[in-house]
């Protein structure tokens, strides 16, 4: 997105993908007979514009709902990686010290260490998969939430958006 500087520059644009207030009635009476205003307040929105985009962002790490997202990564991650981890090394342990066991054969050509090694990239696919589904159903929402909220308050603080 392009930065636009002179007396337009505080004014948010149509074509800025953030701005909504044509699919929100723009132009309608806010119920004193006056016109609504063209952008409805941000939630939560400080009234003091002299924070700075840092404090915002802090503010936002510190809340709640930060911290819930990132627990939920957490309790996710850190088993998953012990897992991941122990197999990983487990395989390599077996291949390095137990040479016979690998060789055993387990149909035809097929012998344990080719089932292992293609099971470590089953394995792969599976936690990406699990991963992915995780972020879907647990934390996506509450980031975008978290993400929208923290534009709404960088905007027209010094130091916040572009």
């Amino acid at each position: 997105m392009e930065k636009h500087e002179g007396p337009d520059a505080g004014k948010v644009r149509i074509d800025d993908p953030w701005y909504d207030a044509l699919a929100s009635g723009w132009g309608e009476l806010d119920g004193t007979g006056a016109p609504a205003p063209i952008l409805p307040p941000a939630r939560g929105e400080r009234q003091d514009h002299s924070a700075r985009a840092a404090d915002i962002y802090l503010e936002v790490q510190r809340s709640a709902a930060f911290q819930e997202v990132r627990s939920r990564y957490r309790r996710f991650v850190i088993p998953g990686v012990a897992v991941f981890f122990t197999w990983y090394v487990g395989y390599v342990v077996t291949a390095t010290t137990a040479p016979a066991f690998m060789a055993r054969p387990v149909a035809g050509a097929v012998n344990v260490a080719m089932v292992a090694g293609l099971g470590q990239f089953l394995t792969t696919f599976l936690f990406t998969w699990a991963y992915a589904r995780h972020a879907r159903l647990r934390r996506d929402r509450p980031a975008l939430d978290l993400r929208w909220d923290t534009q709404e308050l960088t905007r027209g603080v010094a130091g916040g958006g572009r």
